[in-house]
């Protein structure tokens, strides 16, 4: 499976103006190169590079890999325009999202990631140095770090190409890597539930409850403090909002990236599989009152589903999802449905048995039942397999995997 490794570089000033000059030069051309292609309707690689290879070379003086990787860019940016307006995610045609999207060409910032491959850029990984090329000519000993575990990966599994990519000041490589997944010996003994939540973001069948106290206070300390800042619009307050633009997700990927490790983990070590609900639409299903509204929509459950999926399939261990319809209101016990029996958000009292439980860990009890049932009928694993390798540096940066792979984490 594919994963994608974060490497931090540490380039010296005289190095950073190097890769900010090309990384400049590639995204300009870029956004020349798709107004050519808008324009003449042409977004098909080979038919674009006629019309504009020679130009990015003799006008923003790249060579002739990182000009090519530029027209590819440009055509995976139209590719991926096009699946998105196929599957909906840009709205209905003829509404006003859909004509944003469709009446001008597409542009890229000027530090978007920009692709390399091993003609561009070569690794001293044990030396923790790389050779890359720009156009000020080839920048040698430009330092880079990563955890022994990022490193390993890399010397023993990096395929394909790699993503030079600058974010808030910082310089990263974005490298993939082809690691090999566990094949899962023999059926699971038995299954593991993850009951997911908003106040409890994960409560497992064995009684185990994740709290999700600490992320919802991060999260509305930080949107009081947005807030201020915004009505406050002062050049210090933009530059404070700036800086702290992406604390609340890094934090809440953080918190899943640890809950899922455990999770898979301990799966893994007592031989069962991993029983999900499968939410899919519920923020379409679900009408909340106005104050309820962005709690629920800072609910990263997708995510956590995404991160369970992939660690479970590079450990071997089989993933289930099942209809999550009435696992709140049915009693683990005696099977009796009733909406009453949800006596409050935390607890459940079973109005025919009178079996009394934590809510989220009767719920997934009845998931795990489910589960079995569904097993037992047949069902294999319903772990996604990870995406495609994607072609643009702008995909592979929002790839989920990529999360994964910050420079520090344990994951590797």
């Amino acid at each position: 499976m594919k994963v994608v490794v974060q490497v931090r570089l540490l380039p010296t000033p005289v190095q950073a103006a190097a890769l900010e000059t090309t990384l400049r030069a590639c995204n300009e051309a870029a956004t020349w190169a798709s107004g050519v292609a808008f324009e003449k309707g042409v977004k098909r690689n080979f038919a674009l590079r006629e019309h504009t290879y020679g130009q990015i070379k003799a006008r923003w003086g790249l060579g002739a890999q990182a000009a090519q990787h530029v027209i590819k860019k440009v055509c995976d940016a139209y590719a991926t325009l096009k699946a998105n307006l196929k599957a909906g995610n840009l709205g209905r045609p003829g509404s006003q999202r859909y004509r944003r999207a469709t009446q001008k060409p597409v542009a890229f910032r000027p530090e978007s990631a920009q692709p390399y491959d091993d003609r561009m850029l070569s690794w001293q990984i044990d030396q923790r140095r790389i050779s890359i090329w720009t156009t000020a000519g080839r920048v040698k000993d430009v330092v880079s770090t990563a955890a022994p575990e990022q490193l390993a990966a890399l010397a023993l599994y990096r395929k394909g190409e790699s993503d030079l990519l600058c974010r808030d000041g910082m310089w990263f490589l974005l490298a993939t890597c082809e690691v090999p997944e566990a094949e899962p010996d023999t059926d699971p003994v038995d299954f593991l539930v993850i009951d997911l939540g908003i106040v409890n973001i994960a409560t497992t069948s064995d009684g185990e409850i994740m709290a999700g106290r600490e992320l919802s206070r991060i999260r509305v300390r930080e949107r009081k403090l947005r807030t201020k800042l915004r009505k406050k619009n002062t050049p210090s307050a933009k530059r404070r909002l700036k800086k702290r633009r992406r604390n609340e997700a890094r934090r809440a990927r953080d918190i899943n990236h640890k809950i899922v490790k455990h999770v898979v983990a301990e799966a893994e070590r007592t031989g069962r599989g991993i029983a999900l609900e499968d939410l899919t639409g519920i923020r379409e299903r679900v009408r909340l009152r106005k104050p309820q509204r962005a709690t629920h929509s800072s609910w990263s459950f997708a995510q956590l589903g995404q991160f369970i999926a992939y660690k479970a399939r590079r450990a071997g261990v089989p993933v289930v999802y099942v209809d999550p319809a009435y696992t709140s209101r049915t009693c683990a016990e005696c099977g009796h449905i009733d909406r009453a029996n949800r006596v409050s958000q935390a607890w459940f009292a079973c109005r025919s048995c009178g079996f009394v439980d934590h809510a989220d860990r009767n719920g997934s009890r009845n998931i795990r039942a489910k589960a079995w049932d569904l097993w037992r009928r047949g069902a294999q694993s319903t772990a996604p397999a990870p995406p495609p390798k994607p072609r643009s540096g702008a995909e592979r940066k929002r790839s989920v995997t990529a999360s994964d792979a910050r420079c520090a984490s344990p994951s590797l």
